[in-house]
């Protein structure tokens, strides 16, 4: 796509694409910034996802065309999601959410933990990627240390990580991207620290999702999970393992269930139209590029995806720095960080923030988000959380000049 914003995306193409984004409310046009919560869906997911159960669908296992589909249905959703992580499709597996598979994977991998062993957690991330792994830890008398980010400048540095592994590290799991605060990690090089001291690696790349293309392969990760609903799909859960990895866990599942991977992660029936609906969402995404193959496509598309975000989060960062009770939180500029902010004003709390915007039809968050660590380790944990406005590709200046309208009234 070309048009007028810059090369690569035509932005009212794009939002011709989403039915939402034509929502009206308190007689203003919505601005969807609450994308860091969830993003809106393009009409061929929706057609994607209402075109299964017109058409029928059964469960696997039939000798029947219903069936077949259903089959099909599974193949093509591991073969799009191999493409948007750089794997292969039987390390793909499905599940109700990240925080679902989470729980599973953190159980089936605490079996074979040790007491007085470590595992590592980060203070940046959201709490389904923290939760799990203390609870499975207290259940296995292991050790768990976190890594701080540095508040002043919502920095994860991996030398932060790399200085707890001390002892039998087994696990190091952290955030591709803040949900909190936009903060970019650098994945590759904690991995590669942990691989080093023996451990596994999970990433949680939900928040980053929208924002990049992911490459499992070069990171080099045992483990990585996101969310569709973040990428402009329907709410489900996908997680990358390496195949020898997942073999060999003993996840919790009914006896007739498949005992090989992918299959024995996704306990129970699937949602046939919910995985039609991400492999939609792959392929718009892919749509928004040029190139051979689908991974060209994307590797494309999140090229201007990136350089459209970029101008969005840089005129924010640019008007923020003129209204002078207003604060970002993080990384002060576009580098190192995704089009995601949490601000403060003074003498107003969050909650205050988005209510008033909410009244202008600006959709944003207030509160902790579930990452609730980072909101202590910024002070704010207590007093009513932050205001997060997120940009995703669908966002327009137009709507960037809005937000900092409404923030100047304040």
């Amino acid at each position: 796509m070309t048009g007028p914003h810059h090369p690569g995306l035509d932005i009212e193409a794009v939002r011709a694409m989403f039915p939402a984004l034509h929502r009206r409310e308190h007689g203003h046009p919505v601005a969807y910034l609450d994308g860091p919560g969830g993003t809106q869906v393009p009409q061929q997911v929706i057609a994607a996802m209402s075109g299964v159960l017109e058409h029928g669908v059964s469960n696997l296992g039939g000798w029947f065309g219903a069936s077949h589909d259903a089959e099909e249905a599974m193949a093509r959703g591991r073969a799009a999601m191999a493409d948007l992580f750089g794997c292969d499709a039987g390390e793909i597996s499905f599940g109700q959410n990240m925080t679902s598979i989470t729980f599973a994977v953190s159980r089936a991998l605490s079996r074979s933990w040790q007491p007085d062993d470590v595992i590592i957690v980060t203070s940046l991330d959201h709490d389904a990627n923290f939760t799990p792994w203390v609870r499975a830890a207290q259940d296995r008398g292991v050790n768990v240390r976190i890594a701080e980010f540095d508040p002043a400048t919502g920095v994860l540095d991996p030398e932060a990580v790399a200085r707890l592994f001390d002892g039998q590290v087994r696990l190091v799991a952290t955030c591709v991207a803040s949900n909190a605060i936009g903060t970019q990690v650098d994945v590759a090089t904690i991995t590669r620290m942990a691989h080093e001291a023996g451990a596994l690696v999970y990433l949680d790349a939900v928040h980053a999702g929208p924002h990049r293309l992911l490459d499992v392969r070069a990171i080099d990760c045992d483990l990585l999970v996101a969310s569709s609903y973040k990428f402009f799909g329907p709410h489900t859960g996908i997680l990358f393992g390496k195949l020898d990895l997942l073999a060999e866990l003993d996840f919790y599942k009914v006896r007739p269930a498949p005992s090989d991977p992918p299959d024995k992660l996704e306990t129970g029936t699937q949602s046939f139209e919910s995985i039609a609906g991400v492999t939609a969402a792959v392929d718009y995404l892919a749509g928004l590029g040029e190139g051979e193959t689908r991974r060209d496509r994307l590797d494309a598309g999140f090229g201007h995806i990136g350089v459209h975000e970029e101008a969005l989060g840089n005129r924010f960062i640019e008007g923020v720095s003129g209204l002078g009770r207003v604060t970002i939180h993080g990384v002060p500029a576009m580098g190192g960080r995704v089009a995601t902010f949490a601000i403060s004003v003074d003498g107003i709390t969050a909650d205050v923030v988005a209510s008033r915007l909410a009244a202008q039809g600006i959709y944003i968050w207030s509160g902790h988000y579930y990452a609730l660590n980072a909101m202590e380790r910024l002070g704010f944990l207590e007093t009513g959380g932050l205001a997060r406005i997120g940009y995703v590709h669908y966002n327009t200046v137009a709507e960037v000049d809005r937000t900092l309208e409404a923030l100047a009234a304040l």
